[in-house]
């Protein structure tokens, strides 16, 4: 059959669909088909119409001079979507839209460019409610000559062939649903060389299968299409750790219903998925790329990797808002490693401090594949290398590889473990009696987080309590009190800012902040991303309180000029805390015996509470000559600003500023460079000129339909207009149909290049704590506990109560008991039943004490109830078992 006589033929004589695709090497002549058209005849004196093929003068032998007709049945409504339905002689159902004339595609139409084309029949397809796909075209070189726009229905569904005579092709048969019909509604352009247009020359109008209603547009595969703007949406909401499911939901609220989404939520997930496809086994290589690129073009940004081979073992990274923070809040260091935030499980370390907010800030960040001592090493020395100066004070759990490592990197500055791990631990390693039925727990934590005494005290209290409770040679109370100088705070007393931080609570605080934006399903770069994104929360709660200190004015509590001065010095959160001292030197710090040594004067000062109870006395030396001032209680140099003992001293002297020497840089207004503040410096937001000018284009659009909210009818003329602009886009700037490949538009989202090959990769096969399930491990006593708790079953095998097992699982139980009998032949047999008794082989009867099961439903409810309460036996089993 010709394919230049397709058009014209009758609906139920149409050739198939292999034979309608114009094929590059076939003899295609367009000329034949000019002079063809369908064309529809209407009686309306009657209901009914008919469909014919009318041909001119050219003489095609291929077209049949008796066409049948196609006889009107009925006008269909589906949803707002119009349709008029006709029969073929031989019962065939064919549906013909009923649209309005204007948007109705006309033969020999010119159009500029395939855009124009594309979107004439889109736009008459939604209108008629059927969706489109595109067919096959005919080149001729470099020039596409054909092309055609299919219904989306158009093919054949394939069928697998049945062997009757063979049961197992019916038994590997599977429900599939097909959407073909093999449907020849479609249009055909040619593509005119000399004019450089396009002209529709094919028109079928009519499908074989209903035709859907404006409602389930949505649904059809067309309009699933996501574009950027969706499939960047659903990358943004990756880096929040929200998926799929949840952005489907949430775009559909933003844009108004689910109907006016692209893509279902299924394609939501494909999208998810193709972003980690199109990472791959370049992950490592990304990730290093972004950071060296980072390093190129950011100020100050500094960071390194440990390649071995071609694994990337660990990398570190910090970039000029980190290491101006360490700069200036760099006394105090806390780090702690922390699991499941990417799918190689290397192990997140971020580093912590404390800012001029008392906020947690953070000083760097790396990745290790392992918590070896030389890893943290690694680590540490990299750390130091980016900032140059060690801290102070370095606080971390109980770690053994961590404690190592800081004692070799950090031999300038004072470790500090834990004290709340150390003591959470108190409960686990104290028999539960005594912690239960004495005021022992209460008394050591009472001890170990008093802050205001001494080595000496600490030590004797020590002693005192644990001879009161008879625990003098108690091994773990022993083993901790030999390190009592790592982690007890009466050990740092001297140590500037160590009341900082007296546990790893800002690092675990920290490490939570981060893992709520990443989950372990993250590749090292969607980590990366993450991160930024969450890091980006964190310095924009710096800026708004910065914005409150420096736009704001506190309230005065007292008429003293040193409390103005205050207020202006330091930032807002770090002034309540001086007001509080400021306030309480007025009422609760009276002053008792003071005496003079030399040019010093020392002043007892007592510490009242808000009852006006005396609960402490400290020492405050004034220096006349300097100005110098000190207090036994030490705040000052532990936590860097001056106590209320200090500030009632101060009123005797008139002093109405706070002395330069005492104001601590760290808690100051001014204390971080402007620059750290900078737009530059927020990694999740896109800077990129093309970024930029799409967000104000979207502000710009919102503001103006915000504007007209209440004014429909400028409402409309705004979207008419915005129409206008799109369609003189479209028509100005053709459609490249290389940006729109998936791989294209990811590589724009992640700002990654699109192809590249990979010359090293992630550490594989890591283990470590954090690379089991998210269920905790339960230990014996625990399960013991929880199944005393569920009560006694009746074992029919048994013939009797008893805990943990029943006849679904008896046998198993008995097995794994003889076997655990026959491997400790020195300890006692468990009963598998919850009895006395032992298995010396397998074919043993167990020789048990039974008991007897009810004879009705209605007896066997009190006996289980019964048995519930009662108290267990040594061997397992209900010490008083109900009679029945």
């Amino acid at each position: 059959m010709d394919d230049n006589v397709v058009a014209d033929l009758p609906f139920d004589s149409a050739p198939d669909r292999s034979e309608t695709f114009v094929d590059a090497n076939s003899d295609f002549d367009i000329d034949h088909i000019d002079s063809h058209q369908l064309i529809e005849r209407s009686d309306e004196t009657s209901s009914s119409a008919t469909f014919t093929a009318s041909s001119s003068s050219s003489g095609n032998p291929n077209i049949p001079d008796n066409e049948p007709v196609l006889s009107f049945l009925r006008v269909e409504e589906r949803g707002g979507a119009t349709s008029r339905v006709y029969s073929s002689p031989d019962g065939t159902i064919f549906w013909k839209p009923d649209v309005d004339p204007t948007f109705v595609p006309v033969l020999y139409s010119v159009y500029d460019s395939w855009e124009a084309v594309s979107d004439m029949y889109e736009t008459y397809a939604a209108k008629a409610g059927f969706s489109t796909r595109l067919g096959t075209h005919k080149h001729s070189g470099d020039v596409t000559k054909h092309r055609y726009i299919l219904c989306n229905r158009a093919g054949k569904p394939k069928q697998k062939p049945i062997d009757s005579s063979d049961k197992s092709s019916l038994s590997t048969m599977k429900t599939v649903r097909s959407s073909l019909t093999d449907c020849d509604a479609c249009i055909r352009v040619k593509f005119d060389v000399e004019t450089r247009q396009f002209v529709l020359y094919v028109f079928r109008e009519a499908h074989n299968h209903e035709l859907i209603g404006p409602d389930f547009m949505d649904f059809t595969k067309r309009r699933r299409k996501l574009d950027f703007s969706t499939q960047q949406f659903i990358h943004q909401m990756s880096l929040n750790k929200l998926g799929p499911n949840i952005a489907h939901r949430v775009q559909s609220s933003l844009k108004g219903g689910h109907h006016n989404v692209h893509g279902s939520t299924t394609d939501f997930k494909n999208f998810s998925r193709s972003i980690r496809l199109f990472i791959g086994n370049r992950d490592a290589k990304l990730v290093m790329d972004t950071l060296q690129a980072r390093t190129e073009n950011l100020h100050n940004f500094f960071y390194e990797c440990l390649v071995v081979g071609t694994e990337l073992k660990s990398f570190f990274w910090a970039d000029d808002v980190s290491r101006c923070n360490y700069e200036v809040f760099g006394d105090v260091l806390s780090f702690d490693a922390t699991y499941r935030t990417n799918v190689y499980r290397m192990i997140f370390v971020p580093f912590t401090g404390v800012d001029h907010h008392n906020k947690c800030v953070l000083f760097g960040a790396g990745m290790i594949s392992d918590e070896t001592i030389e890893s943290y090493t690694w680590l540490l020395s990299t750390f130091l290398k980016a900032h140059l100066k060690q801290p102070v004070l370095v606080l971390t759990d109980q770690d053994s590889s961590m404690k190592a490592a800081v004692t070799s990197v950090f031999n300038e500055s004072v470790h500090h473990l834990c004290a709340w791990h150390i003591m959470r631990k108190l409960p686990s390693k104290i028999l539960g009696e005594i912690l239960a039925n004495t005021d022992l727990r209460k008394s050591i934590h009472k001890l170990v987080w008093n802050l205001h005494i001494d080595t000496e005290t600490f030590e004797e209290r020590w002693h005192e309590l644990l001879a009161k409770y008879d625990l003098t040679d108690h091994e773990w109370l022993s083993q901790i009190y030999e390190i009592r100088s790592e982690w007890v705070p009466a050990f740092f007393r001297d140590v500037p800012m160590s009341r900082l931080m007296k546990t790893t609570s800002r690092s675990e605080s920290s490490n939570a902040h981060f893992k709520v934006n990443s989950s372990l399903s993250n590749t090292l770069l969607q980590f990366l991303l993450c991160f930024d994104t969450a890091l980006d929360w964190q310095r924009n709660n710096q800026r708004k309180m910065e914005f409150e200190t420096n736009t704001t004015t506190p309230e005065l509590h007292t008429p003293l000029p040193i409390e103005r001065h205050a207020a202006a010095v330091y930032t807002s959160s770090l002034f309540k805390k001086v007001q509080k001292e400021i306030k309480f030197s007025l009422f609760y710090c009276p002053v008792g015996d003071t005496r003079t040594v030399g040019d010093t004067k020392i002043y007892i000062v007592s510490h009242n509470n808000k009852n006006f109870v005396t609960v402490n006395r400290y020492e405050v030396s004034f220096n006349v000559a300097d100005q110098s001032v000190m207090c036994s209680c030490l705040l000052f140099p532990r936590i860097g600003y001056l106590c209320r003992h200090v500030y009632h001293v101060f009123r005797f002297y008139d002093t109405n500023r706070i002395p330069d020497r005492y104001i601590n840089r760290r808690w100051t207004r001014n204390a971080l460079p402007a620059r750290v503040y900078a737009i530059s410096n927020r990694y999740s937001v896109d800077n990129s000129e093309t970024g930029i000018l799409r967000n104000e284009i979207i502000d710009t659009v919102s503001q103006c339909i915000d504007h007209l909210r209440r004014q429909p009818e400028q409402l409309a003329n705004f979207s008419n207009e915005l129409k206008e602009i799109k369609r003189r886009i479209f028509l100005e700037v053709p459609r490249n149909p290389e940006q729109d490949r998936t791989s294209a538009i990811i590589s724009d989202i992640l700002r990654q290049p699109e192809f590249g090959s990979s010359s090293f990769v992630p550490t594989q096969g890591i283990r470590n704590k954090g690379c089991g399930t998210d269920k905790r491990l339960v230990g014996p006593g625990e399960k013991a506990v929880e199944t005393y708790k569920k009560g006694p079953r009746f074992c029919k095998k048994c013939n009797k109560l008893v805990y943990g097992h029943d006849s679904r699982n008896h046998d198993k139980v008995i097995r794994a008991a003889e076997l655990a009998a026959a491997s400790s032949s020195s300890a006692a047999v468990t009963n598998a039943c919850s009895s006395s008794g032992a298995f010396p082989n397998s074919d043993q009867v167990l020789d048990v004490p039974c008991v007897e099961p009810p004879n009705s439903s209605a007896t066997r409810r009190q006996p289980f109830r019964a048995a519930r309460r009662a108290p267990i036996t040594d061997d397992g089993s209900p010490s008083t078992p109900p009679s029945f």
